[in-house]
């Protein structure tokens, strides 16, 4: 008797998850469809190399040198995620991220298109100009489509 009402203790609490779950979804939809904006996502593991490190440094220099108001109006996120806290295995499943990861999410009209610059910023993160133009001029194509 007492394992019978233990499962149906577990059931009622998981159809009450399932179901609050599914109402933040339809409603995170419905906010995202006004949204246009660019986020910059650098991803990394807890053990970091140089060039992870440099990545990041860039991404920031690059941003803050050339797009600091964009930065501060949201037209575009700079966020550093690091794929082995818990919190964060969902937002890294998301993206494929399983160590370290560039990528421009490009949100249009609520539509999201992920472009992977992860090859990239390795060939590029040691070289604080090149890496700085290159993704200065890869943000400005993604910033024309908004």
């Amino acid at each position: 008797m007492q394992q019978t009402i233990k499962i149906l203790i577990v059931l009622t609490v998981g159809l009450l998850l399932t179901a609050c779950n599914g109402k933040n979804k339809s409603e995170a939809q419905n906010l995202d469809q006004s949204i246009s904006k660019i986020e910059v996502m650098d991803f990394h593991s807890t053990h970091r190399c140089m060039t992870c490190n440099a990545i990041e440094a860039n991404t920031k220099f690059t941003l803050d040198t050339y797009f600091s108001d964009e930065m501060k109006a949201d037209k575009i996120t700079f966020q550093v995620i690091n794929v082995d806290e818990k919190e964060n295995e969902q937002i890294a499943e998301k993206f494929e991220a399983s160590g370290t990861a560039l990528i421009l999410n490009v949100i249009k009209n609520g539509k999201e298109s992920k472009i992977d610059l992860t090859e990239f910023a390795f060939m590029n993160g040691n070289d604080q100009d090149v890496f700085s133009k290159e993704l200065k001029s890869k943000i400005d194509t993604q910033l024309k489509t908004l």
